[in-house]
Order: C-alpha cells, then sequence, then structure tokens
C-alpha cells in the first residue's frame, strides 16, 4: 500500500489539541474490566457453609490433594486438551506454574535429562514474536537465553525452530501461546503443531511451554481449534516434550483463580515428587467453589458468552476507528483477532517508541514499545500492543482516536 503523505504543521496541530485535553486513560495490559469481574460475584458466597466436601468425599478444609479436585480438572480437560488425569489444578495463576516448571527444571533433572539445568553451561529458550512479554521476563529472571523466532500466520516459523533445535543441545524450550496469541491473535495451524510434536531435538530434556491462556476467550461465533499436542508428542515418540498451561485467571477472578498444569505421566510425578516439598497441598475450597460455580464445560461456554458481549464491541471499535483513520493511509496495519485479548499495531519502520512517547505526554499509557520482543528489542521499532477489554467503550474509543493523532505525527516527523 502507498503511503499517504502526512502534513506535519497539521500533525502537531492535532498532537498539540491532543495533549490540551489533559487526557488520563490506560491500555497497557490485558486486565478483565470490573464488569467483568461481576460476572463471577456469586463465586464469593461459594461454596457456602457446610459445603466442604468435594465430590469424591475429601474435606477441601484440609491438607492434601496436589493433584486438586477432579471434578475442576474435569470441567477444564476437554478445553485444554488433556486428559483429566494427567491435569493439575494448582495455584491461582499458570504463570506460577511455569515459574515453579523452570525452577524445578533447574534444581532436579526433567525426564530424559542427564543433569539439572542449573549444571547447564547455557540454557537458550525460543521466542516467537511478537510475543507475551511476561514469558520473556521470566526466562530472564533466571538467566535463560533468549532468541527471537519469527511468528507467522500459522504460529512459529517452524523451519527456524527444526534447525535452532536440532543444532544446538543449549536449546531447552519455545515459548508458545498456540490459540489467540498474545499480541497477534493468531492461532497455530494443525500443521505447526504436527511439527512442534515430531521435530528433532538435540537436547533430549527439550520442552514446549505451551501457554494456551485463551483457550475458551472467543470473539466470534467460530471457535478456533488447534491440534492436541500431549497427543502428537506422545504419537511422535515424544510423550514427555510438552508441559501444557492454563488457568480461570481471564474466567472469573483474575487474583483468585485456578491454574493447571498438563503433561505425560511421568513429567507430572517428577513436578509432583519436586512440588511436594513447597506446598502440601492446592486451594481446594477455590476449587470447589469454581466447580460449583461454573458446573461443566457448557457451563465455561456460557459464562464466556458474557464475556464476548462486554469485550467483543471494545475491539470492535478499536478496528472501526484505526480504519476509519488510517485505513487509506498506509501508516499502519493492525490484527482483527477472533479471539484472545489484544491486538497488535504495525507502524512505521523506527517509529513505535516515538508513537508511545507522544501519547504518555498526552496522557494515554500504552505498553512499552519492544514488550512484544525478549529484552525489549523490536529490531524495527514497529509493534505496538493494544489491551482494550479493561476501559469502558468510550475510553478505547478515545484512546485508540489519540493513539491515531500519535501515529500521524510520528510519521510525519521520519518521513
Amino acid at each position: 500500500m502507498t503511503t499517504v503523505p502526512v502534513d506535519v504543521d497539521s500533525a502537531r496541530r492535532d498532537y498539540a489539541a491532543l495533549v490540551d485535553r489533559g487526557l488520563s486513560l490506560d491500555i497497557t495490559r490485558g486486565k478483565p474490566s470490573p464488569r467483568q469481574l461481576d460476572l463471577s460475584n456469586e463465586l464469593l458466597t461459594l461454596p457456602g457453609e457446610g459445603n466442604y466436601k468435594a465430590e469424591d468425599g475429601t474435606d477441601v478444609r484440609n491438607y492434601g490433594g496436589l493433584k486438586g479436585l477432579t471434578e475442576l480438572r474435569r470441567i477444564f480437560a476437554g478445553a485444554l486438551q488433556v486428559p483429566a488425569a494427567q491435569l493439575l489444578a494448582a495455584g491461582n495463576s499458570s504463570l506460577e506454574l511455569m515459574h515453579d516448571s523452570i525452577v524445578q527444571a533447574l534444581l532436579s533433572p526433567m525426564p530424559g535429562a542427564g543433569r539439572r539445568w542449573a549444571d547447564e553451561p547455557r540454557i537458550v529458550f525460543l521466542c516467537p514474536v511478537p510475543g507475551y512479554d511476561r514469558h520473556f521476563a521470566l526466562a530472564e529472571r533466571f538467566g535463560i537465553e533468549l532468541v527471537q523466532v519469527p511468528l507467522t500466520g500459522d504460529g512459529p516459523d517452524m523451519d527456524v525452530v527444526e534447525r535452532l533445535v536440532a543444532e544446538n543441545p543449549a536449546v531447552k524450550g519455545i515459548w508458545c501461546v498456540p490459540k489467540y496469541s498474545n499480541p497477534t491473535g493468531v492461532t497455530y495451524s494443525d500443521e505447526t503443531v504436527r511439527r512442534l510434536a515430531a521435530m528433532t531435538t538435540a537436547a533430549p530434556d527439550f520442552r514446549i511451554f505451551w501457554d494456551n491462556a485463551y483457550a475458551v476467550h472467543h470473539l466470534t461465533d467460530t471457535e478456533a481449534e488447534i491440534a492436541d499436542v500431549l497427543a502428537l508428542c506422545a504419537e511422535n515418540g515424544n510423550a514427555d516434550r510438552a508441559f501444557v498451561f492454563g488457568s480461570t485467571s481471564k474466567v472469573t477472578f483474575a487474583g483468585a483463580g485456578v491454574g493447571f498444569l498438563g503433561s505425560s505421566e511421568a513429567n507430572l510425578a517428577w513436578w509432583i515428587g519436586k512440588i511436594s516439598k513447597r506446598t502440601i497441598g492446592p486451594d481446594k475450597v477455590n476449587q470447589l467453589r469454581h466447580a460449583l460455580f461454573l458446573k461443566d464445560e457448557d457451563g465455561v461456554r456460557a459464562h464466556m458468552r458474557k464475556h464476548r458481549e462486554l469485550i467483543g464491541p471494545k475491539f470492535d471499535a478499536v478496528d472501526r476507528i484505526l480504519t476509519e483513520e488510517l485505513g487509506d493511509s498506509g501508516l499502519a496495519s493492525w490484527t482483527k483477532p477472533s479471539g484472545g485479548y489484544f491486538i497488535s499495531l504495525t507502524v512505521p519502520a523506527g517509529t513505535a517508541k516515538e508513537i508511545v512517547r507522544l501519547a504518555k505526554e498526552a496522557g494515554l499509557a500504552l505498553t512499552p514499545a519492544g514488550a512484544t520482543h525478549p529484552y525489549g528489542d523490536d529490531p524495527e521499532d514497529r509493534i505496538i500492543r493494544i489491551a482494550p477489554t479493561y476501559p469502558e467503550l468510550a475510553e478505547v474509543e478515545e484512546a485508540i482516536r489519540g493513539l491515531v493523532v500519535c501515529v500521524r505525527l510520528a510519521a510525519a516527523q521520519t518521513a
């Protein structure tokens, strides 16, 4: 598309008017809005006095049960594509479980490993980009080296991934958000999942960190489906390759959810054996109230439709305004996700940081440019992540119109 020239004087006047408005808007993080949280307020009344027994008779007030409640694991087994017997419910977030997985691998050899990761001279994780900044920060916390891999419309560029994992035994893992990826909304193709499961790796303890964070977070009537990574790994003789993560964080209460970890029997035995030194059991009271509230898979689906009714118009507004203001300008392109929590905006090379700076000066908080890449380094300085879920609809519209002004000024100043 041909870029339409922007008059710099006009762009500066528009920006000055934006600053004069004294905005205070924030679209930095993908948090559920208060109205979304209100959808789950019934949880605050559950399980209720006298209702403290799980379906198998377990007293959820007491110690034990490292695998979590069977009834809750069964509710999410289908969405996460993990047999309930191979799914753990533990902690209040999937990030917590990812953190612990890395820590345990550093401290104790995983199935198939000759030694602990802490004893390795170098540990490398592959990072499809644009990607999730918390994944990158977690790995950096433990000195893991991060290597960028391009994210295509089908998932990570598998030609690059297969080459890197085959030639370097230091490559121990890859971060994956396979459905409605953060921030692009890309869903991995069946062929990508198959290649991830079947590829030859130089490291015998290579692991796929399969963060299925948006498994049930649909924005359209067409629900994206992904191939079953655990089943494909097992079929290809790599049963221990994948750790599957999920949570209720954006289903019920973001700060009082339940995290899930699914994997092979060997990986789960390893995990439970190590984690039993850290905890005597998860919060089974919280798990019981979630099971009572959500009831079954259909209950989850019905609940998520309520979320969609609240956030769908916000995603539509972002697309509508960007189309109206920038659609024919050649200054930007953006994703129109069918699920998840984010929109990825691509701007002219070398302008993303300046756009974010201009927006901040005008009272509009955006996720830092570069956050979608390891070490905060977007080599082309082009990607801005938009998180429209938390603000009210009118605030989202105002924020995106302000963002457009910043895009135009940055483009005009670099022309």
